[in-house]
């Protein structure tokens, strides 16, 4: 089959691999009815991180069942399933509490922007429907396996609760998604942070309430006068860099929390600010699975539609246009049909 694989900075290609097999009694083979691009796929694109040669892309992915272990019990062929990035047993400890992305067999979904792709631990981290959806509702599907998950995490992690003020730091796929949960939490007022039309008119679509185009310190102060001086109830930290963690921080009022997904990239934390700022932080990959039911659940229902976070549909075969696409901001989120 032919599938997408990152060489280096910049060097994404879509070539010959081998179809995926059965390694494991507990894996499930799947024939994907979309995929996309992650912005965490950014970083390696962009040459952040240790360069260990070829590596099958791919995270995000919703589809039909092709192949099962002989240990999996709860998804079948023919099933279409949604999963996480995340793969997890959902039976140890930690997945019992909520927390399935630090699983103590916890692995990490690969090579998903192909037409196939083996899940590992199938039965703890797919979730089946019971019918094949419409067509129509293949993007919105496809948004919950991450990028909303993960927004939807932020704001949990943030603890936003209805009638609360919420400001979002980034507005990427993530930054936008959080702006989704946090209205469906029943935040009151939504800060969107972004200086960039399509995406603050697609915030507003969501839930935003206020737009802030400025950044750090100026950012800031644009919060604290809208919330006469006081700092957001909750603040969602969706980039991952130095600036922008601060920018959350210092938007947050006392007692407030920080629920922080970025993928941190040269992040350092000052304890005494931390100390003496009185402010929780919570964070890392999201737990997408414990959301998965209830979010599809929404998407079935057409009660959401975050894939409209896709701003761009390619084939497959055009990736590394995707890929660029995204990098130099033509995109917010590119969907690829397989």
């Amino acid at each position: 089959m032919l599938g997408t694989v990152m060489y280096g900075k910049g060097d994404v290609r879509f070539e010959e691999l081998p179809e995926p097999e059965i390694l494991k009694p507990t894996d499930a083979i799947i024939r994907l009815a979309a995929s996309c691009i992650c912005g965490s796929d950014l970083w390696p694109y962009r040459g952040y991180g240790d360069d260990n040669g070829p590596k099958a892309m791919g995270h995000e992915y919703c589809g039909f069942v092709e192949a099962v272990g002989s240990e999996v019990k709860t998804v079948r062929p023919g099933q279409f399933v949604v999963g996480s990035f995340c793969l997890s047993d959902n039976t140890c400890p930690h997945c019992q509490f909520g927390f399935q992305s630090s699983c103590e067999q916890r692995e990490f979904m690969t090579g998903a922007q192909s037409p196939l792709a083996r899940v590992p631990l199938a039965d703890g981290t797919l979730v089946a429907l019971d019918h094949t959806p419409d067509e129509d509702l293949i993007p919105h599907l496809l948004a919950v396996s991450d990028v909303l998950g993960t927004g939807w995490y932020a704001a949990d992690a943030a603890r936003v609760q209805p009638g609360c003020t919420v400001a979002v730091v980034g507005d990427g796929a993530v930054g936008l998604m959080g702006v989704l949960a946090a209205k469906q939490m029943g935040a009151a007022r939504i800060i969107a942070m972004s200086r960039h039309k399509s995406r603050q008119d697609l915030a507003l679509e969501f839930g935003a309430t206020d737009i802030v185009a400025d950044r750090g310190d100026a950012g800031v102060a644009k919060i604290k006068e809208l919330t006469r001086g006081v700092g957001a109830d909750a603040v969602l930290e969706c980039v991952g860099m130095e600036e922008s963690m601060w920018q959350a921080i210092n938007a947050a009022r006392p007692g407030a929390m920080i629920g922080y997904v970025g993928v941190p990239h040269g992040v350092e934390f000052d304890g005494q600010k931390l100390f003496f700022g009185q402010k929780g932080l919570m964070g890392g990959p999201a737990p997408v699975r414990r959301f998965l039911p209830d979010l599809i659940g929404r998407v079935l229902r057409r009660e959401i539609q975050p894939g409209k976070v896709f701003d761009q549909v390619l084939p497959l075969a055009d990736v590394a246009e995707g890929y660029r696409a995204m990098d130099e901001r033509r995109a917010i989120k590119t969907l690829l049909r397989v």
